[in-house]
């Protein structure tokens, strides 16, 4: 029914063999994704801190600073030493719960336990601080 590719593919001639391509498996895919979100909630936690000194907040961000460097085989994340804010407390907090609600779902697909208490934690923080109900901003577990 259908004639067979007698060329040789445009990918395998361009490239010479497929091991000059670095691969990456499933799980270090997924632990850079949740790198990488919980960097962000990170520097969105920062941003917040800046604007709201509390206690709750920088717990929470040395919690995230710790899941990023284990994720990263150690390496702690970069931190600003100045933080630019862009709107106000109520829209960084939509923002962090959107970042976290991301690193929740990474988190669960690659079945970490702990980074995703973590997220779970600070989406419950950030939709309680939007809604402007009393609630600690670091999570009730460490």
């Amino acid at each position: 029914m259908y004639e067979p590719i007698r060329t040789k593919s445009v990918h395998s001639t361009m490239a010479g063999t497929t091991s000059e391509f670095p691969h990456r498996s499933r799980e270090e895919e997924l632990d850079i994704q949740l790198a990488g979100h919980l960097a962000a909630l990170l520097t969105v936690t920062d941003e917040l801190r800046a604007l709201t000194p509390c206690a709750d907040l920088d717990t929470a961000a040395e919690r995230l600073a710790e899941q990023v460097a284990r994720l990263r085989g150690g390496h702690a994340p970069v931190r600003a030493s100045s933080v630019t804010t862009v709107g106000g407390p109520c829209a960084l907090h939509q923002r962090a719960h959107a970042l976290a609600g991301r690193a929740l779902v990474v988190a669960a697909s690659r079945a970490d336990t702990a980074a995703a208490i973590l997220a779970a934690e600070r989406m419950d923080a950030h939709a309680a601080a939007t809604r402007n109900e009393p609630q600690e901003l670091s999570g009730a577990a460490h």
